[in-house]
Order: C-alpha cells, then structure tokens, then sequence
C-alpha cells in the first residue's frame, strides 16, 4: 500500500501540471511589463516576455510578481491570468521602512480619527430629507477574461460531452452548458429611498428579479450593503486590523484628496504578505470618504471597489463594485486522445475561475425632498413590485446577450428542479421554520431539555398562506422522557389584512412550562434562542390546561400590541401548596402585551412580518390582570418590563438589559418571578449555556420573589485580534445583577428563598473563541452570596457566536 501511495504521488508530480498563461501589464497606463519575475515559494520560475506574456507549468497555488519599480503583487494560479501592477514613486517608497517595522503611519491614523469623528455630519442623515435611486446586479459567472476561451473549449468538446454521459456526471455537464451561453446565475433589483428626520426612513423595492425563482424571497430582496455604515477600515475598533500609511495626494472630481494605503496586519513573515490590500481616498475638506478600493490577498482572487459623491454638502454612496472568487471549474481539453486519457486526465484539463459580481449604481439625488406622511405608512421596507416588468426603466445600461440568456436558462433549470422550494425552506429558517409544501415546521420545538421533563421531542406545524391567505391553523405535540407525558396543543389564526401583522386568535392547550417565567411573547426567534437553556436545572414545573382569545395588531414599524383574555386549569408538578389550599387552581385572566422598537427594519412578506434588522433601544412590556370570574380563584395583578439598548463610544461598544417585575395580591408561586438561576450545586464545575437574562452562577429553581429589578451589562473593547485560524477575536466584559423581595413567602410552603439582597456576578466572554463560532465565557460571583465554595462562585458558559447581545 506504500508503494502504491509513492506511485500516486509520482504520478500526480509528473502529469498533474496544467500549462498557465500569465500577462503582467502596468495598471495606470494598461501596457505590458516585460523582465517581471515570476517566482513561486522563492523558486524562479522565469521572465516574461516584451509583450508581458509568461507560460509556465507548476504545481504552485499562487505565485509572486515582482518588477523594477513596481510593487510586488500575488496571484491564484489559473489557466488564463492577468495581473496588473502598480508604479512606485519618491513618495511611496519613502514609507518602506515604516512598513517593514508593521506599524502604521501616524499622519494617517490622524486622519482616519477625523473621518470617524466627522463620518455622521457628512452622512446623508444629517440632512432633513432626501430621496434617491439605486439599481443592483449580482451575478455569478466565469471570469469575464476567459469566457472567449471557455466557449471555444466547450464547442470542441460538445460531441465529446455526449461520449462521456457515464463519467461526467449530470450537474457537471449542466453547468458546462450554462457557462457556455448564460450566467450561473442573476439578481437584479431596483430601490428607491427616502428619508426624513420627522418620519424616518422608508425603503421602497420598486423592482426585483432573480434567475430560477418564480416567487419573490422577501427576505432576501429587502437585504442592504454598506449603504450607510461605517466601513471596517474606518471604525477605530480595527486599528489592530489593518496596516495605515499616507502616500500621496491627488485631485478626483476637481477636489483634493489624500491617499492612504492599507494592508490586514498578519502574523506571518513580512515576505508573505503583499505591500498593501487596498487605498483610502479621503477628501482633505471635509473628510468625507470619496473611494475605498480593497484587493484579496492574491490579486486575481477578487477585489472591492466603493466610490461616493458629495451632493448637498454631504457624501452619499455612488457605485459599488464587488468581484469576489468562488470556485474552479476544470474541463477536458480537446486536443486529448484515447491512448492518453488514462495517463494525462488531468494534465489535459482546462481549469476557469467563476466569480460572484456585485454591481450597484446610485442616482436621482434629491435634497431636500417632499415629505408627504402617507409616503412613511407601514414597515420600513415596501414591495412595489417583484417580478422585474419594469427594471428596464432603472436599468443604468442594457444587459448583455449572456445575461438576456441567463432568466431563461436558470429559469427552466429552477422550475426543473423546484428552486423556489428549497429557497423558501432555507429562508424560513431565518425566522426559525422549515417550509414543507402548505406547511411551516417550528424548529424551535424540536428538541429541548429541561430539568423537569427531561429532553422534550415536540413538533409544531403550521398551515401557511398556500392553505389560506387569511386563516392559518396550527397544531403542537411534544413528548417529556422524563415525565413520560404528551403535551399538545391546538390553534387558528384570523388575518384581518394582509398589508401588516394583525390577527385574532384562538387556541387551546394542555402544556407544562416553569415557575416564575418572565414573559416572552413579542421576543424574536433570536432573542427565544438564547433563552433554551434557561431551566437546564430547573425542575419547578407547573401545568396549565386551557384556552385563549387574543387580537395582535401591528400599529406601526416600531409598536406593536396584543390582547389576551385566557381561562386556564394550572397545577403545580412538584411538592408545593398554596396557602394550605394545595396545589390545583383556576385562574382567569387577562394579558396586555406591547414592544416598542422604533429603529428595527421590517418587511411584509405573504407570511407575515418578518424581522429584516434588529436595532435598539427596544421595549417589552406585559400587564397581566387575573378575575374572581368565570370560576377563577384569583385576582392579582402582574406587570413585567425588558428594556434593551446598545451604544458606541469611543471606549468600545457597550449592551444594556434593565429588567423587572411586580406582583399586587395574592398568587401561586409560579406567577411571581424565579430569578433565572442557571448553576446545578450538584456539579463540580458549573458549566452552562447562555440564557437571555440567566446568571451562570445562580442555582436553578431556588430563588423566587414578588417583585426584582436586574441589569445585564456588557461591554466590547474595542481591541480586535486574531487567535488562530481566520475569525477575529474580541472580548466583552460582563456584569449582572438582581435585586428583589417577596412580601407574604410563608403563603408558599416548598423549599425556596428569596433574594432580598444585590446578587452580582463578573465575567469576561472571548468571542470567536479559538476563532470558532462559540463564545466563551467565564463568571464570578461577587458580594454578598459570595460563599466560601470556588465551584459555587465559579462558571463556564458557552454562546453561539450568531445569537450577538
């Protein structure tokens, strides 16, 4: 078997070389360079030519480009290659030794921290109005330098692809075909947006098309770019990230711009890394950022490009430019023969590079605009239309032949293999569903564990807008392995409109859930997310038998309320009495739920609203009312409140969660407020999961109260590194707290307490922890409950790093 691995591995050394063709050109006048030195890992491998052409067989992935008075630049092997250039001068080299010592330049710095300081006044935001256009094109397709040379291989080879149906498989020979006459794929889209400090911003979608989808994927079509953010290289927090150096100066547009060259910072060897990754242009007037270029590590692997006008005194996004490398597609040379298919099938291949473009064009400024309030009614984002009839009036130059034939080509492809499933089933993941036909999975019931039911397998479903546009059933199961008990439940939602969420609803429920829940209702699937392993020790169950009424009603973007009116049978499931009166009771109540999110951007989609992009401050609010009527047997009152906010100073990025509740009269024990403990004293170590608003170090199911008030507060230091591997690291300071009573606790005999003093615990959370997609963190408890026990002070707690704040 040695051998035969030794044979492989001459064999692959000798024939698995494909022929390249390299042409270095000089990137501001586009003229060849000859004499430029071609070198892999140090090796030559040669010169080109007078007219700046190399060919050269290697089994080298990249290669390096140097030449007299020219930076070095790298390049992605490929059978075609075109790498441009840049001229060095007096001023650039100057700063070689800076670049050698891998600091940045401080002139440069100094700029960069007016641009952040100035980046708001010369936003388009700081103006009291203004209107614009933009047109989008995305695509994915073969370099545009090879698709000569791809048409000519694929037509010699047509007839040899119908020789070969039985080893090249379906999809390759597909996307042999595609390439051939169209793009892989296509999106266009057309915008128009408005903004207004009285009423805020509105974006409306005035167009949109993609290949091989016959309907509209909301979510997707109402996704932004970096229209109006901050970019990376400019955000202090990434100083560590980046290498700055000033290095010319010279006029675009009539205005006078600075220069300032950029590279990532790395930890390899200073040989390794190219001189620069990108350029800066920042007007020297106002500091406004006039152009960002960006270019990948090797040159050929993809570039960015960002350019912005000054209209109205203030800078607003122009054109952007995307070319990102995907992937390789190799195809057999035609020159082959039989005798040598064996021998050289990879040596006769020809290999294409596919890109992903992005292409955006932003027009029709107007400031100041009109302002009509009926323009800003309804969600953030608005369909005007989405079936690409009326791009061509948005369209800032025709499509070519290629991109005439890619609708039709992937069209068919997408209504052949049902594309617009698969799309809507990935999508609703987004919201936390799985789409299956006329139905809507819940994934969130799946599969959970707590301490009471063990691990609890469920399923969720729910008749979508293919059923009825208007009324949607639903219907729940789950199943605890601990208890060994089914749950279930039954409901029908009424649609009064389909322009916004608002609906009746009625459902009725045999279902068990813990003590002292604070309210979720109105929570994102994130937010819902995080909150799984709130009662992974927690085994205070109760369980409530019953129905409900309720109205939900989406009064703008930003408020939302809902009304409930519930008749429930509630039963505790452990060892408990409600002043000597035992464990069973009937409650009648009711419930006002409100979240206000004023800057959050949503869209409405034929499933409802959906959450495009959750931003702070936000404001949960419930009032819970129980009656002596209808056979209850209470009529206390319940109030609970979430406030959330998120801000930036130049300290570092700083989360707050301020929280609370309150209980007026008498109730059961699992209608006052647990204290979201997430600890097992059972453990050595205490080791858990992430809770919304949970303490790592607080046991479980001990502490209740009637009215609290806790704070989470973290805080991100604007340091970013990396660990190993490609992710960037931060970390994040936390501190928690609770304080609260309980006024009549001999009315509740089981083993609890109440937590009457500030309970507090530190922690600090790596993220991207090893440059994974967890965050770790580590707590201590601190004052008061302190307790002469490490392992009781001490946790270790794991996050995904896609649940954020």
């Amino acid at each position: 078997m040695k051998k035969g691995f030794i044979f492989l591995f001459l064999w692959m050394f000798v024939f698995g070389f494909s022929q390249s063709k390299l042409t270095v050109i000089n990137e501001a006048k586009g003229t060849p360079i000859p004499s430029a030195v071609i070198s892999c890992n140090g090796y030559i491998l040669g010169k080109t030519d007078a007219n700046g052409l190399f060919e050269f067989k290697s089994k080298c992935k990249s290669i390096q480009i140097t030449a007299d008075n020219y930076f070095r630049e790298s390049a992605l092997v490929e059978d075609e290659m075109i790498v441009t250039l840049i001229n060095t001068s007096s001023k650039t080299q100057s700063i070689e030794t800076v670049i050698l010592e891998d600091k940045s330049d401080p002139r440069a710095l100094e700029i960069l921290r007016k641009v952040d300081e100035l980046f708001k006044s010369n936003s388009p935001k700081s103006l009291d109005s203004y209107t614009y256009k933009s047109y989008e094109k995305i695509s994915l397709d073969i370099d545009q330098d090879s698709i000569s040379e791809f048409n000519e291989v694929f037509n010699d080879n047509f007839n040899l692809f119908k020789k070969q149906k039985e080893k090249d498989s379906i999809s390759d020979v597909s996307a042999r075909r595609i390439f051939a006459k169209s793009k892989l794929f296509l999106w266009e889209r057309a915008q128009e947006y408005l903004y207004s400090k009285k009423f805020g911003e509105k974006v409306n979608i005035l167009d949109n098309r993609i290949s091989g989808l016959k309907q509209p994927i909301y979510e997707l079509i109402a996704l932004q770019g970096n229209r109006d953010k901050i970019p990376n290289q400019i955000k202090p927090e990434n100083r560590g990230l980046y290498r700055f150096y000033l290095t010319d100066s010279i006029k675009i547009d009539g205005r006078e711009n600075y220069v300032i060259r950029f590279r990532e910072a790395s930890y390899k060897k200073s040989v390794k890394r190219r001189k620069f990754s990108g350029y800066l242009y920042i007007d020297t007037e106002t500091f406004g950022i006039k152009k960002i270029e960006s270019i990948s590590k090797d040159k050929n692997e993809g570039n960015i490009a960002s350019t912005w006008i000054l209209f109205n005194n203030k800078w607003f996004l122009a054109e952007e430019n995307v070319k990102l490398r995907m992937s390789r597609m190799k195809m057999n040379n035609p020159e082959k023969t039989d005798d040598d298919e064996e021998n050289h099938s990879r040596k006769n291949k020809k290999s294409f590079g596919t890109y992903a473009y992005l292409s955006s064009k932003y027009f029709d400024y107007k400031s100041p605009s009109e302002e009509d309030p009926k323009e800003f009614r309804g969600y953030t984002f608005t369909v005007k239309n989405a079936d690409g009839k009326t791009l061509e009036k948005y369209r800032t130059e025709p499509l070519s032949e290629r991109e005439k034939n890619t609708y039709f080509v992937i069209d068919s492809l997408g209504k052949k293999y049902n594309v617009d499933r698969k799309a809507r089933i990935l999508t609703g993941l987004i919201n936390g569903q799985v789409r299956a036909g006329i139905f809507d999975f819940d994934i969130g019931e799946i599969i959970n564990y707590n301490l009471y039911e063990g691990f609890r397998f469920g399923l969720k479903a729910k008749l979508n807008e293919n059923f009825n546009p208007y009324f949607s059933p639903d219907y729940y199961f789950a199943y605890g392995l601990d208890d060994e008990k089914f749950k279930y439940g039954i409901g029908l939602d009424i649609k009064t409109t389909l322009d916004k969420n608002s609906f009746f609803r009625a459902e009725y429920y045999d279902d068990v859930n813990s003590s002292g829940e604070f309210y979720r209702r109105l929570w994102t699937f994130r937010m819902r997310m995080m909150n799984y392993g709130n009662n992974i020790n927690n085994d205070k169950y109760y369980q409530y038998k019953g129905a409900s009424v309720s109205y939900l009603n989406d009064v703008s973007n930003g408020l939302t309320l809902a009304f409930a009116a519930r008749r429930n049978t509630e039963e505790a499931k452990f060892d408990y009495s409600f002043r000597n009166s035992g464990a069973a009771f009937e409650n009648f109540n009711t419930l006002v739920t409100l979240k206000y999110s004023p800057n959050s951007t949503n869209i409405m989609t034929p499933q409802g609203k959906s959450l495009i992009d959750q931003k702070y401050p936000e404001l949960y609010f419930n009032f819970e009312q129980s009656f002596k009527a209808l056979g209850g047997d209470f009529n206390y009152t319940r109030f609970d409140a979430l406030f959330v906010q998120n801000f930036k100073t130049g300290l570092g990025t700083t989360g707050l969660r301020l929280y609370g509740g309150l209980v007026l009269g008498e109730a059961p024990i699992w209608k006052h407020f647990t204290m979201n403990g997430l600890a097992s004293p059972s453990r050595d170590i205490n080791f858990n999961l992430t809770s919304y608003l949970g303490f790592a170090t607080l046991e479980g199911g001990k502490f209740y109260n009637d009215r609290f008030v806790a704070y989470y507060v973290t805080h991100k230091l604007p340091w970013y590194f990396k660990s190993i591997g490609q992710n960037i690291s931060s970390f994040d300071f936390v501190l928690r707290g609770t304080i609260g009573d309980m006024k009549h606790p001999e009315y509740h005999d089981f083993r609890f307490r109440k937590l009457d003093h500030l309970y507090q615990e530190v922690g600090v959370e790596w993220n991207n922890f090893l440059s994974s997609y967890f965050n770790l963190g580590i707590f201590y408890r601190v004052g008061y409950y302190t307790t002469y026990s490490f392992k009781q002070n001490f946790a270790f707690q794991f996050k995904l790093k896609l649940l954020e704040f």
